[in-house]
């Protein structure tokens, strides 16, 4: 079930949204644009050539994963939360996951890496 969950979690935070990024940074018409924050986004990713486009991805990719694998390791109480302690846990359909989530994170993302 652990591992059900961790690609779940994976193709819906991190290939979902890597692809929403590229449409949303290829297909925005600068024309108007009102968000600054956006707008600055934008003109630095235009900016680059197609190789480092690629590798802006390839470095929000990697965001996304130590992200998602700091919370992990949160809720399997693996690290902690500063100045709190509260002590987390996770079920998946009424079953503790035994802190193992950032684990099997850890190795589906492993296992995917060796696939590319």
């Amino acid at each position: 079930m652990n591992e059900e969950f961790v690609k779940s979690l994976y193709k819906t935070v991190i290939d979902e949204n890597i692809e929403l990024y590229k449409e949303l940074f290829e297909t925005t018409n600068p024309t108007g644009l009102t968000d600054e924050y956006f707008e600055e986004a934008f003109g630095l990713y235009q900016s680059l050539n197609k190789e480092h486009k690629e590798v802006s991805f390839k470095v929000i990719e990697q965001t996304m994963i130590d992200t998602i694998s700091n919370i992990l390791g949160v809720i399997d109480g693996t690290s902690t939360l500063l100045d709190s302690g509260l002590e987390p846990r996770l079920l998946l359909n009424s079953k503790d996951t035994e802190g193992e989530l950032q684990d099997c994170f850890l190795e589906f993302i492993e296992e995917n890496e060796l696939n590319k």
